[in-house]
């Protein structure tokens, strides 16, 4: 013998007959409310997944990278971190590294190096890929938002829509005792029951899934400020300007040399200048 009977609680038998007596306005409202709900609980799903891939898989890629000193290593290591927004940035990262190094090498003490002007490209890319990783992860939450938004007011309006229903048939009627009401009020009341029910758990998943993207792109933001400052510190040429102009110069000189196989004459003196 059960000591305490759920369906009180449930709400069964309520539920079911204030479905029957709900008109087909508020028939209506429920359907619609039940198909938000439908999207609803398949981006929940679907975002749980991809928030505790992202989070798993970059918590991994993280530790990788740091105990590595140079930011190609992993690269040349083909090293996998699917699901990880922070390796899809950097998989972007150093291919478009990789490219200039091959396309616009600079040769500085016989190592290659690239240009200022293309480190700049690099950050560029840098943050095109934050951006679109941020853009990823918050792709669907528009739909949380219209369930705890509008499911209330959704089922506020079958409600209101079914007393006033309700209230114009007691008029017709002339007949104003509760029995005639009742019916008419629970059917009106349920679609203001299945609007919350809706928008209770989108509240509650909205609310965790927005902590845990803002703390996600947080920490990929400051993984590309970290990464564009490694790579600047190992693969750009950051000489000064005087340096540069030397090297050219000497460059210069050299393929002087190779092309007439000995050095040139010094210019001759100027006749008017004093000995």
């Amino acid at each position: 013998m059960l000591l305490l009977d759920p369906s009180p609680i449930l709400a069964s038998g309520a539920l079911q007959f204030a479905f029957e007596k709900a008109t087909l306005e508020g028939k209506i409202t429920i359907g619609t409310l039940l198909l938000l709900s439908m999207f609803s609980w398949t981006i929940i799903l679907s975002k749980i997944r991809q928030l505790h891939r992202a989070t798993k898989w970059s918590r991994r890629f993280l530790e990788a990278y740091n105990s590595t000193r140079d930011p190609l290593e992993l690269k040349r290591q083909q090293t996998d971190f699917d699901g990880s927004p922070a390796f899809e940035l950097y998989s972007r990262g150093t291919e478009e590294l990789d490219y200039h190094l091959r396309e616009n090498p600079v040769l500085v003490r016989g190592n290659t190096r690239i240009s200022t002007a293309s480190f700049e490209a690099v950050k560029v890319v840098l943050e095109e890929s934050a951006a679109g990783e941020a853009i990823s992860l918050e792709k669907g939450m528009i739909v949380l938002s219209t369930a705890v938004a509008g499911g209330p007011f959704i089922g506020l309006l079958g409600t209101v829509w079914g007393v006033m229903e309700t209230f114009a048939g007691v008029a017709r009627a002339n007949s104003a005792s509760l029995t005639a009401m009742a019916p008419g009020v629970a059917g009106a009341l349920i679609a203001t029951v299945i609007g919350l029910l809706v928008a209770i758990p989108a509240m509650f998943a909205y609310n965790f899934m927005v902590t845990t993207i803002r703390s996600i792109t947080q920490e990929l933001d400051g993984f590309a400020a970290r990464f564009a400052n490694q790579i600047e510190h190992a693969y750009v040429d950051n000489r000064p300007l005087s340096d540069e102009i030397q090297a050219a110069n000497q460059a210069l000189s050299d393929r002087i040399l190779a092309a007439f196989g000995r050095p040139l004459p010094p210019p001759p003196a100027d006749p008017l200048s004093p000995i």
